[in-house]
């Protein structure tokens, strides 16, 4: 009898939780439908802005154009950007239901230790999509026009006509991109924080973080060198830094461990 008892008692709590999950799910996803609505009637004007570093690309007074082959291409590249666009609104109402759902069952040192880090992910990834919207692709952009030509060089012209669906993938893969590689350094830290990885390791690893930098670069952004190397040599200084905060941290620890262990 106790031990039916026992699991009754279990699954109660359980009940609960899912029942929380549910709701904060809900919410999020009622936060991002909303943020949809709102971004769907502006999508024009925020696919005008991400086009901006292509119309830079192409210079003062040239008019550059922008294509679509298939009839509903147009039509779901505004669904895509408002989706986008909908995602980076509701973020900040997503990671609070989040953290409202895990808070409760850390304890107050491991709340205090995580709170940073969930502080810093919106702010390192905007740093990411910052450097990749403003100086890279421009750069990047700049590079690939130069590759046309008219027919008087080589008997046939050669004009760049990128389609809307095309560019608006690039885009958002170069911005989610550079906006995630900049995690680097909350990633390393969480999993020194949780005894998977150790300073003294990092420090080992060096080269080949180097290594992983430039094929993760390699991956993440158009093949020309000044993408890749825009990418690779910020993230091996995210490394870096990561490691120096690794050791700050663990000096934070051991000042910590001696105060608990003087007597009151």
């Amino acid at each position: 009898m106790s031990d039916d008892a026992d699991i009754e008692a279990s699954k109660a709590p359980l009940l609960d939780h899912l029942i929380e999950l549910r709701g904060r799910l809900l919410k999020s996803l009622a936060a991002f439908v909303i943020c949809f609505g709102i971004a769907f009637t502006q999508s024009s004007r925020i696919f005008g802005f991400l086009v901006q570093p292509l119309v830079k690309a192409y210079g003062d007074g040239v008019v550059g154009k922008l294509i679509y082959t298939k009839l509903y291409e147009a039509f779901f590249v505004e669904v895509k950007v408002a989706a986008f666009a909908a995602f980076c609104m509701a973020f900040p109402i997503i990671a609070n239901q989040l953290w409202a759902f895990v808070a409760p069952g850390l304890y107050r040192r491991e709340k205090k230790a995580f709170l940073p880090f969930l502080l810093a992910t919106p702010v390192l990834f905007t740093m990411g999509a910052a450097l990749a919207y403003y100086v890279v692709m421009p750069v990047a952009f700049r590079f690939f026009l130069g590759f046309q030509s008219s027919s008087a060089v080589t008997g046939i012209s050669q004009e760049a006509l990128p389609a809307m669906g095309e560019y608006l993938d690039l885009v958002m893969n170069m911005i989610l991109g550079f906006g995630v590689a900049f995690l680097l350094p909350v990633l390393l830290m969480l999993l020194e924080r949780a005894g998977i990885v150790t300073r003294l390791q990092l420090k080992a690893g060096r080269r080949y973080a180097i290594v992983g930098a430039f094929a993760v670069s390699a991956v993440l952004t158009p093949p020309d060198v000044w993408s890749q190397f825009a990418l690779a040599i910020p993230m091996m200084l995210l490394y870096e830094i990561s490691i120096i905060g690794i050791w700050l941290t663990e000096r934070q620890r051991e000042r910590d461990k001696v105060r608990d262990e003087i007597p009151a």
